[in-house]
């Protein structure tokens, strides 16, 4: 296997390590014993519990972002269709799973790690709020909306964030579905005869 094999193998190990154990309860040699690699080889790669942990969540960041901008930046798709592709690429079935979800509420309850998670999400998180105020800017020129592109940008993250929460911590009452189409639906309330729900 690749050097590159190997960190994305220990990355995978320490979501799942996160998942089960939280951050305090994440050690290296928990890491090593979950990957079934050597401790020696996981500080060959990570050289301390922080940088592991730093790059875990530098991964997932990425993960998403590349999954709701690589439609945002399609030509053939309108202002409505980039709005519809980053509330699809938020309940997304590789980014929306319990256990990366388990890590980014991680980061968010620690205080002592919140640091890391302003440090490597702030970037994207405003890139991604940026985008969807100018598609929804681009939608009002056209549209009644009853909040502004300001307010539905800022909003559709809080939704992200709830609707995220409650998948984590109520799996048999909210599934990935059922939020997409809560935060749909509060769109379509926003933006009269937009937004129409998927199957």
């Amino acid at each position: 296997m690749t050097s590159e094999g190997r960190r994305k193998q220990l990355i995978e190990a320490t979501v799942t390590c996160i998942a089960l154990h939280g951050l305090s309860g994440t050690t290296l040699r928990k890491v090593s014993q979950q990957a079934g690699l050597s401790l020696g080889l996981v500080n060959f790669h990570f050289a301390t519990k922080d940088v592991l942990l730093e790059e875990t969540l530098r991964t997932l960041a990425e993960e998403h972002r590349v999954r709701w901008k690589t439609d945002v930046m399609r030509a053939d798709l309108d202002a409505e269709q980039k709005i519809h592709a980053i509330v699809e690429a938020q309940f997304h079935s590789r980014i929306c799973t319990r256990k990366k979800l388990a890590v980014w509420f991680a980061f968010f309850g620690e205080a002592r790690y919140r640091k890391f998670y302003r440090k490597i999400t702030a970037d994207i998180d405003e890139e991604r709020i940026e985008v969807s105020r100018a598609l929804f800017a681009e939608i009002a020129e056209n549209s009644e909306m009853s909040r502004s592109p300001e307010e539905l940008a800022l909003a559709l993250e809080s939704l992200f964030d709830g609707t995220w929460l409650n998948i984590l911590m109520y799996p048999d009452a909210f599934s990935k579905e059922a939020a997409r189409d809560q935060v749909l639906c509060y769109l379509a309330l926003c933006c009269p005869g937009r937004f129409m729900q998927k199957s």
